[in-house]
Formats: structure tokens, C-alpha cells, sequence
């Protein structure tokens, strides 16, 4: 009996361990910023994740971003002010284009 019960306690870890290492796919989040010169990085904020990426001629692509909804902040250079767009909605494993970000002095 005493056998019986450490084999099912044995197996009840092994399957919890098989379970909490489930594969995460990561969405990207990828963009444009208008004029490529007024940004140098962008941010994408959620209520549990910060990343950020450099804006490279004028694009930028955030990755390993998990699924939910995230603020993208565009941290402008002197004379343009810094943009954001709220509401970036993140599905897992799949890219979010939020288009074209235009800088305003």
C-alpha cells in the first residue's frame, strides 16, 4: 500500500512538471516612425511586461512580447515629442503591425 501511494505521488509531480513548462510563443510588435530620424528606441508597457526595442531607419520590431494589451511609447529626440499608442492588442506567436507613428515637433 505504502508503495502504491509513492508511485501515484510520483506520478501526479511527474505530470504537474510535464504541464507547467507549456510552450510559449511570443508575438512581436513592429511598426514605423515618421521621421525615421526623430526616435532612436520604442517601449511597449503592459500591466506585466516592459520591453523595448531601437528604431532603425525608421522601424522597429519589439519581440518575445506575451499575449495581451500593451501602450507603445516612442521615445522622441529634440525637437519632436514622444508619441504613444494605447490599446496594442498581442495574440501569442503572432506579429502586430501598428503601422505608422508620426512624430510632431
Amino acid at each position: 500500500m505504502k508503495n502504491t501511494k509513492l508511485g501515484l505521488g510520483a506520478l501526479a509531480l511527474a505530470i504537474t512538471g510535464f504541464f507547467a513548462f507549456s510552450n510559449f510563443q511570443a508575438g512581436t510588435i513592429k511598426g514605423t516612425v515618421t521621421p525615421p530620424e526623430g526616435a532612436k528606441e520604442v517601449w511597449a508597457v503592459s500591466a506585466t511586461d516592459t520591453l523595448k526595442a531601437p528604431i532603425t531607419n525608421g522601424t522597429f520590431e519589439i519581440a518575445n512580447a506575451k499575449a495581451g494589451t500593451y501602450k507603445v511609447l516612442v521615445d522622441a529626440t529634440d525637437p519632436y515629442k514622444d508619441a504613444v499608442k494605447d490599446g496594442v492588442q498581442v495574440a501569442d506567436g503572432q506579429p502586430t503591425d501598428v503601422g505608422e507613428i508620426k512624430l510632431e515637433k
